[in-house]
Parts: C-alpha cells; sequence; structure tokens
C-alpha cells in the first residue's frame, strides 16, 4: 500500500486543489457557493491528479525516460516495486473513477443550467481524463516534446477556475480569467522548476522539455517572466474589481513568490533547485488563498 500512497504523489495535490479553491472562493464572494459542489469538486480533482501521477509514472517507465540520472523521487514501476501490468490497470480504475466522480459533479451542479452545458463539460471532463493519461504515456505523449506547460496552464488555470466557479454560479464572468490566468502561470512555475532541475537527464533521455529547448539561461528568464505575468494579472484584476483594501491581501504571497525566482536564478544543482518545487507549490496555494479570502471578506465587510 505504500508503494501505491508514494505513487500517487500526494505532495502534488495542493497545487492541483488550487484552481478549485480560487473558482470556490470567487463564487462565495458572489454568494453563490454550494458544499457539494465544492465536495465533488475536490474529488474529481484529487482522482484525475492521481490518474495524472500513475499515468507519469507509468509513461516514463516503459518509455525509458526514468534512468539513474533522474534526481527526483523514485517511480514505482522504475524500481519494480509495482508492475507494468498493475499500473496499467490503476490507470484504467481511476479513468473510471474520476468519470463518475465528475458525472455526479455535473448531475449536481448543473440540473438549472442552460441546455447542453451538461454535454459541454461531459466532453471537458473527458478531455481532462485524457490530457492526465496522455501526458507521458501512449505513442505521442505530448509531455516530452514541450507542450506540458501549455497543458498545465490551460487545466490548472483557465479550466479549473472558470469551470469550477461555473458550476457553483452557472454564469461566465470573463473577468476571472485574469485570476484563473495567474494560477495558470504559477502552476507552470512549478513545472518550470520541476524542468530545470532535471534538464540534463531529460536532455539524455529525448525529453524535450521547454527548458532542453532553449537551454537552462533562457528557461531562467522564461521563469521571471511567468512569474511576473502571474503577479500582474492578479494586480490588473483587484485594480478593475477591488471594492476595499482587503482584495490586495494576496500581496503577502508575493514575496515567496519572488524567493522562488531568485533561487531558480542562483541555485544551479538539481538537489539545491527540488526543495523549490514544493515552495512555489506552497506560494501557489498561499496566494490562492489571500486572494480568494480578501475577495469574500471584501463582499462581506464592506456594506454596499
Amino acid at each position: 500500500m505504500n508503494h501505491w500512497i508514494a505513487a500517487a504523489r500526494p505532495r502534488t495535490l495542493p497545487l492541483a486543489l488550487a484552481s478549485i479553491i480560487m473558482g470556490s472562493f470567487l463564487a462565495a464572494s458572489k454568494e453563490r457557493f454550494s458544499w457539494p459542489v465544492c465536495l465533488l469538486s475536490v474529488l474529481t480533482t484529487v482522482l484525475l491528479q492521481v490518474l495524472s501521477n500513475f499515468a507519469n509514472d507509468y509513461g516514463d517507465a516503459v518509455n525509458g525516460k526514468d534512468t539513474d540520472l533522474r534526481e527526483g523521487p523514485a517511480r514505482a514501476v522504475q524500481q519494480g516495486v509495482i508492475s507494468v501490468k498493475g499500473m496499467r490497470s490503476a490507470i484504467v480504475l481511476f479513468s473510471v473513477f474520476s468519470l463518475a466522480s465528475g458525472i455526479s459533479l455535473l448531475v449536481i451542479a448543473l440540473k438549472n443550467a442552460q441546455p447542453g452545458a451538461f454535454w459541454g463539460f461531459l466532453a471537458l471532463g473527458l478531455l481532462c481524463i485524457l490530457a492526465a493519461i496522455t501526458y507521458t504515456a501512449g505513442k505521442k505523449p505530448y509531455g516530452y516534446i514541450g507542450l506540458g506547460d501549455l497543458s498545465v496552464f490551460v487545466f490548472f488555470g483557465w479550466v479549473g477556475v472558470l469551470g469550477s466557479n461555473y458550476l457553483h454560479t452557472l454564469q461566465w464572468d470573463w473577468q476571472q480569467v485574469l485570476p484563473a490566468t495567474s494560477c495558470g502561470l504559477f502552476a507552470v512555475a512549478v513545472l518550470n522548476v520541476n524542468n530545470i532541475r532535471d534538464i540534463e537527464s531529460d536532455r539524455a533521455t529525448g525529453k524535450n522539455s521547454i527548458p532542453v529547448r532553449i537551454g537552462r539561461k533562457n528557461a531562467v528568464s522564461y521563469h521571471w517572466i511567468i512569474l511576473i505575468l502571474g503577479m500582474l494579472c492578479a494586480l490588473a484584476y483587484a485594480l478593475r474589481t477591488a471594492g476595499s483594501a482587503w482584495e490586495y491581501l494576496f500581496l503577502l504571497s508575493f514575496p515567496p513568490i519572488i524567493a522562488n525566482g531568485r533561487a531558480v536564478s542562483r541555485k544551479r544543482s538539481p538537489a539545491e533547485l527540488d526543495p523549490y518545487l514544493k515552495q512555489m507549490a506552497l506560494s501557489t496555494l498561499l496566494f490562492v488563498v489571500l486572494f480568494g479570502a480578501g475577495a469574500w471578506l471584501s463582499a462581506h465587510l464592506i456594506p454596499n
């Protein structure tokens, strides 16, 4: 059982949930929050993230991308503690679990929605499952050609925030593209730290992540661009919508985000960089909680 828990990579779950927390907080600030929708959104997201982690463990092993050069946590299939067949079965099982949880969420959340909303979200859910599996598994894994950043940005940003918010409110607020973009960019920053850490092993095994394609120096510049754009999008949203100073509470999360950029710029060894994966993920979660709490406090503590 411990091998399965390790393969599920629990430390990735807070980052996966960040966009759901953001979308739920924004709904609560509009007094449209639903506990059943929130809890089922969390469950579905956790199942999808575990599915993605299992598929990543399986795909990297069968495609020969896990080698002794890799600096991150050892993978279960690579170590032989979980068989290829066993992991493949787990991928199928968690695909079914994710689909069942997602359909339950849609039935509850969209019972009063516009016609077609259920089928649109169901198609989006199937796309999420497909994206989770084919990141490193299958004949042409898109994670090996540098498209992982785009996938993380879309699903951990726009889909997660805007989609979860709609399931609460049954309304689209396109201004929320700005905080959704911040969430997506900060999630990409976590991936970029991972890819900079693994740049040498990825290059050796033909895994063409963005840092492999553009080199470490440019990857560090790319990291700063991601972080700065993420902070600017959040600030732009606050400037457009802020009803009180509470909505700038998220600024307290910027120092650790900047500290992450400084660390990526200065630290070169994989062992030195590894802790900053967790640090960036926790900084993203801090940003989301402060941003959402600020929006809620502004809406509920300031009289109209």
